[in-house]
Order: structure tokens, then C-alpha cells, then sequence
């Protein structure tokens, strides 16, 4: 694959049309006639299309941009729906990239839009972002966040950054040319079992609206040249108590990949890097037992006891049958009422929690604990199909 730009519009004027559509930003000073023909004429790729690249693509095309990419390999789930406003239910079960098409195409039929349809490789990346003049991370798993990282600093362009998590986001831009990158704020990545998920641990759904529409905004004034930019700035947003932090962001001289020296010179293989993957060996195997191998041992005349370790509301909403509750906060008051020689199997919703428990109950003398490997959603995929899902 040749590292080609997507064409550049064209646009020398702007349309009587464009003229209408574009008033409220013509008539600010910072973006005029002269800002909107910027806005025209730039490229900008939005990695994933889900809970933060969708208020950034939607604003993004509304604002104008040229070229807009989007990467992303997903079809559209309904418990997407909650966040993910680029989707709607008529497009559950299709391809989020056919689904942004036809949003986006509807918000303004003048933005070029390029959809690649694929995961963000490295193999790929460079190709794929080498085409474009500013790159927004709405990514959500941390080998994408290193690969997006390394492939910018890499190519000279900012990264423009956010996550998010429960009530909790972040934001900033990384640009390794002019400040600090991503590896100098988190220079390893964390132990892949301490890394809950959203579908673990929960989003409040106009979360990602915030941090995303922050994404598109950085965006807009790095391409407009207006403003601070959030170089060397990382904002910290919490929902509920309605509170933006900042910290200031230094550029590490050590930095393996934009320090003095650097040793990073190439993209490498970031789910080996962050520990994740089919290649990567799971820690302690052999606290895990497999859904169906479960429901085997269930069936025996001496099956595991198995404690479910969640919540109580999510308990309500599905349970394997025969399990009882004990919340992951309430386990260490709570083991004396699980015999040391016991079989116990916990359970959590994707195996998370449920693997932590394992290993306290095992320091605490409960030799035989192990954890149900994916939760109730393995469960539900691999035993009961009728369980209740969230």
C-alpha cells in the first residue's frame, strides 16, 4: 500500500450554499472566509467510530473538513447505542463505517469522507495515516493508543488524544514535534488483567460526548492555528462532580521514543507490548476454568461453590443459577464463610474482577478457588443464551 493522501478538495471560494451553511463561523474573526478555506482544505482521520469518534466525526463534518477518514472494522451492537451517537437501531448488525457513511453524508454531503474498513495494524498504520494532516484518537484498548502514538510521532503529526472511563475522561494533544508524546506521560503500559473494560467497568453514555467533541475541537484549532493548544496539557474531566483538572505535561528527555535518544524507530507488536493477544500467555492459568467446562463440573455430584463477586444491581440483572453473592469489597470480611478445602468458582461480569478475587481467595488459605474465565458474558455466549446481557 503506497502512503498516498486522499485528494484534497479543491475550494478556492466558497459556494453561495457554503456561504449559508458556514455564517456562524464567517462571521468569527478567528476563522473568516480565510479559516473556513483552511478547514476545506484539511485531512483528518478519526480512529474508531464509537463512543469518542462519534461526536468528533459528526462535528468534525459539520464543521467542514475536507477529508475526513474513519478506521474501524466493527459492526454497530446495541449496547452501543447508549453512547455511540453516530449509530442508530436500523443499523445494528451492519458495519459502523457503512452506518458513519450515512450519517455523515446526511450532516453535510460536502466533506470527502474515506472509510477503511480494518483494524489499525502495524503493518498498516503509516500508510493509513500518512494521508492525513491531524489524527484523533478515539481508540479504546491501549495497544491502538501506543500504535496511534508511535505511528504520529513517527510521521511528524499530532495525535489528538481521549479516553474515558465510568464518570472519568481525559484529553490531550501529543505531538512529538512541539511537546511531549504519549510515552512520555505513560511510558509503560499497565498489567493487562489491572485494565477494566467499559463493558466491565461501565461509561455514563454522554461521556464520550464531552471528551469527543474536545477531541474535535483541538482539531479544528490546530487546523485553524487558533487558540492553546493542549501540547503538553492533559485535562482531566470528572462527570460527577462536575470538575475539569489540568496538568502540565513535560517532554521526557528519556523518552524511548521522542527523548534525546530515542530507540523506538519502527512500529513493533503493541499487543505484545501491552501484554494482550492470542500470542500473549495469560498469567496464571490455571485460576481460570472455561464456561463450558463449567457447566460440566456443575453437573457433577460434587460441583464448585461459586461466588459472584458483582455488584447487587448487577446480580438483578443476570445470574447463574445456584451462585451466591458476595461483592468483591465485602470478600475479605466475608471469607470465613467459605470453607478452606471448598471448590469455589468466581464470578464477575467479564473475568476481571472475578480473577482478583480468585487470587485473594487463594492468599486467604481457599486453595481451590478459581474464576470463571469471561464472566457471565462468556456464560451467556457459551452456556445460556437466554441469560440476560449487559
Amino acid at each position: 500500500m503506497s502512503r498516498q493522501s486522499p485528494p484534497r478538495p479543491n475550494r478556492s471560494e466558497l459556494s453561495a450554499e457554503e456561504l449559508q451553511r458556514y455564517a456562524r463561523h464567517l462571521i468569527l474573526p478567528e476563522v473568516g472566509v480565510e479559516g473556513q478555506r483552511r478547514l476545506h482544505a484539511a485531512r483528518v482521520l478519526v480512529v474508531g467510530a464509537g463512543g469518542l469518534g462519534s461526536p468528533a466525526a459528526l462535528y468534525l463534518a459539520a464543521a467542514g473538513v475536507g477529508v475526513l477518514g474513519l478506521v474501524d472494522a466493527d459492526a454497530v451492537e446495541l449496547s452501543n447505542l447508549q453512547r455511540q451517537i453516530l449509530h442508530g437501531t436500523a443499523a445494528v448488525g451492519t458495519s459502523k463505517l457503512a452506518s458513519a457513511r450515512a450519517r455523515l453524508r446526511d450532516v453535510n454531503p460536502g466533506v470527502e469522507l474515506v472509510l477503511h474498513e480494518t483494524r489499525l495494524t502495524s503493518a498498516n498504520a503509516l500508510d493509513i495515516l500518512g494521508g492525513y494532516d491531524v489524527v484523533l484518537d478515539g481508540s479504546d484498548n491501549f495497544p491502538t493508543r501506543y500504535l496511534v502514538n508511535d505511528a504520529c510521532a513517527l510521521l511528524g503529526k499530532p495525535d489528538v488524544y481521549g479516553s474515558i472511563f465510568r464518570f472519568d475522561g481525559q484529553a490531550s494533544v501529543f505531538w512529538a514535534a512541539r511537546g511531549p508524546c504519549y510515552r512520555c506521560l505513560y511510558r509503560e503500559p499497565p498489567p493487562p488483567e489491572m485494565v477494566p473494560s467499559c463493558a466491565e467497568g461501565g461509561v455514563l453514555g454522554v461521556l464520550p460526548g464531552i471528551v469527543g467533541s474536545l477531541q474535535a475541537l483541538e482539531a479544528l484549532k490546530l487546523i485553524l492555528g487558533v487558540g492553546d493548544s493542549l501540547v503538553g496539557r492533559l485535562v482531566l474531566f470528572d462527570a460527577l462532580r462536575m470538575r475539569f483538572r489540568e496538568l502540565t505535561l513535560e517532554k521526557d528527555p528519556d523518552c524511548p521514543l521522542c527523548g534525546a535518544r530515542p530507540s523506538i524507530r519502527a512500529l513493533m507488536d503493541y499487543e505484545a507490548f501491552c501484554g494482550v493477544g492470542p500470542a500473549a500467555p495469560r498469567p496464571e492459568a490455571e485460576l481460570e476454568v472455561e464456561a463450558r467446562a463449567l457447566e460440566a463440573e456443575l453437573r457433577t455430584t460434587e460441583p464448585p461453590l461459586l461466588v459472584d463477586v458483582r455488584e447487587p444491581f448487577e446480580w438483578e440483572i443476570c445470574r447463574i443459577p445456584g451462585s451466591v453473592l458476595i461483592p468483591l469489597g465485602e470478600l475479605p470480611r466475608r471469607v470465613a464463610e467459605l470453607a478452606p478445602g471448598a471448590a469455589v468458582v468466581t464470578v464477575c461480569h467479564t473475568g476481571v474482577r472475578s480473577l482478583d478475587a480468585a487470587r485473594f481467595l487463594r492468599s486467604r488459605g481457599v486453595a481451590r478457588a478459581r474464576s470463571l474465565r469471561g464472566g457471565v458474558a462468556a456464560w451467556a455466549d457459551q452456556v445460556d443464551r437466554s441469560m440476560a446481557r449487559y
